[in-house]
């Protein structure tokens, strides 16, 4: 290889000679919103899962809810493990049918990045706050396109925003023929089956070391289906989105259809016995009471919101900055900035 040719130019070479037809190299990306010279060491999905990672949005997902409050428990997940996690299924995957490894982990690894404290309590209370609602995956992009580096933006590349913006799937299917709803790449696609591959079984594990689950409550046709130890779900789960993938082309990220319909059956069943059961409500109606102290705190006066926190956002509508400031916190930060604003404090007169 010639002696100026750059470390980057190399890597890309390396890529464009091991990844399959379907994948989409990292010389071919579509760019970014704003141009910026390459990087003379890194392709640019691994400068933006680098952009992810040393943001202060991502550590701050180290201290907000997955399912199970944060501050309560060492071992249940936050938002940084699960997207640690779903960045190594989503890799397994897309190793295993030479797609680009380092565009699933910079979506995986910035996917949560919008997400509340206390977990989906957070979300549903600030949904009835604030005007026109709220949406993790819209504060998500707000985030990389436009509040992330200190207001400036994380200015991703197109195929990172594209597939963080498509990843959301709720209780809809998981197999959609909907191209509107679907990544543009494949690497996007199988980050958004890996995202729920990660999920349902981390979360059934931090309900059984809760005490809210045993292994012999999973339903038989998931167990039966997928397998009944976490390390055997996961083989299944990935093996079967990998061998039909290649089974229709590698057109899309498929799933045979009783894994389908098993992993489904998973989710729902979750719904039921753990995410919205009184043993998990009971913690989140207290972590919701704290969001809307802190949101009335903060809407009720606008001098007090600005001496609390220095927005350099000064242009946008209050109610916004509010939002960034409020989704922004840490469970254990909201906590403690409660206490500070609304506790009685012992005082002494000397």
């Amino acid at each position: 290889m010639e002696a100026n040719v750059s470390i980057r130019e190399q890597v890309e070479a390396m890529e464009a000679r091991s990844l399959g037809p379907r994948a989409c190299l990292s010389r071919n990306s579509k760019g970014r919103r704003q141009e910026e010279a390459p990087d003379l060491m890194r392709p640019c999905f691994q400068r933006d899962r680098d952009r992810v990672v040393h943001s202060k949005a991502f550590r701050r997902m180290a201290g907000k809810t997955q399912v199970f409050l944060a501050p309560i428990g060492d071992h249940y997940r936050t938002r940084m493990t699960h997207s640690i996690e779903v960045s190594q299924v989503g890799c397994a995957i897309a190793r295993a049918l030479h797609l680009n490894t380092m565009l699933v982990e910079a979506i995986a690894m910035g996917h949560d990045l919008g997400h509340t404290p206390f977990g989906h309590a957070g979300e549903r209370t600030l949904r009835q706050l604030i005007p026109g609602g709220f949406h993790h995956a819209r504060q998500t992009l707000r985030i990389v396109n436009e509040t992330g580096r200190s207001g400036r933006g994380m200015n991703l590349s197109e195929e990172v925003i594209d597939g963080i913006a498509k990843h959301s799937k709720g209780k809809g299917k998981l197999i959609t023929d909907n191209r509107a709803t679907l990544a543009l790449t494949l690497e996007g696609q199988v980050m958004r089956l890996a995202d729920i591959i990660a999920y349902v079984n981390h979360d059934f594990d931090d309900a059984r070391r809760a005490g809210l689950l045993a292994e012999d409550d999973l339903p038989l046709e998931v167990a039966e289906q997928l397998g009944r130890s976490h390390s055997q779900r996961l083989s299944t789960l990935v093996g079967d989105v990998v061998q039909a993938s290649e089974a229709c082309g590698l057109g899309r990220i498929h799933m045979s259809e009783p894994v389908v319909q098993a992993l489904e059956a998973f989710r729902d069943f979750l719904y039921d016995r753990v995410y919205l059961t009184d043993a998990v409500t009971e913690d989140f109606d207290r972590a919701a009471g704290i969001l809307n102290f802190l949101w009335e705190y903060f809407m009720a006066d606008e001098a007090r919101f600005e001496a609390e926190f220095d927005s350099r956002s000064s242009d946008e509508p209050h109610h916004q900055r509010v939002t960034d400031y409020i989704t922004g916190m840490t469970d254990r930060f909201a906590i403690r900035l409660y206490e500070r604003l609304f506790m009685p404090r012992a005082w002494s007169v000397f």
